[in-house]
């Protein structure tokens, strides 16, 4: 791929000098294994509902939803939005964030099996925020974490139940995420030295 062929929209830049560690076909073979895996993991769809966690997280349980409906042959799967920015315990010391929408599927998710969604895990601190957010809005049966990336470098003691890649990166190194229907063009995962981030610390 050439420089030329990285068009990215406006706000979201991505190292053209990074190397590719998933292509969109590996992505989505990436999201069709996870799809398999909670499934079996769960036995089937049953009070299944999924929460990405915004931005890209949303996507990706979009995306994981329709493979598991496809895959059982049932109805749609509960998917919803859940936004951790007031659980953030970076607060103090980052600019003001505006906060994102909680969406949350008509059945809730009291005795559920909730599965948390998001693109990159890292230090945990985003999933230690989701799951104080979760428990201001009911109690679930049971909490399960699915990743596009595990970049390791855990702050938390917080491990992923279903990852699409374990990927060994420095704390110097980048990943940068691109998804078609959040940020247009088509899916990529980068590695990366720059300042340059695609895809929230987590």
């Amino acid at each position: 791929m050439t420089r030329a062929d990285m068009t990215v929209p406006a706000g979201h830049p991505i190292d053209p000098d990074g190397r590719t560690v998933l292509s969109a076909p590996e992505i989505s073979r990436c999201l069709r294994r996870i799809a398999h895996e909670i499934l079996e993991h769960n036995k089937g769809a049953t009070d299944l509902v999924l929460l990405g966690i915004p931005s890209r997280g949303v996507e990706l349980a979009s995306r994981l939803a329709a493979m598991i409906a496809e895959v059982e042959e049932c109805g749609p799967i509960p998917v919803g939005d859940l936004d951790i920015t007031m659980h953030r315990d970076d607060l103090r010391r980052q600019p003001t964030r505006a906060p994102m929408r909680t969406v949350i599927p008509a059945g809730g998710i009291d005795g559920k099996v909730v599965v948390l969604v998001d693109d990159v895990l890292y230090s945990g601190r985003t999933i230690r925020a989701a799951l104080d957010a979760l428990a201001d809005l009911g109690r679930p049966r049971a909490v399960r974490l699915a990743v596009l990336v595990d970049r390791g470098h855990r702050e938390l003691p917080i491990r992923a139940d279903h990852v699409g890649k374990n990927l060994p990166t420095s704390h110097q190194e980048k990943v940068q995420v691109r998804l078609a229907g959040f940020d247009g063009g088509e899916d990529i995962v980068r590695i990366a030295s720059g300042a340059t981030v695609l895809g929230d610390p987590a």
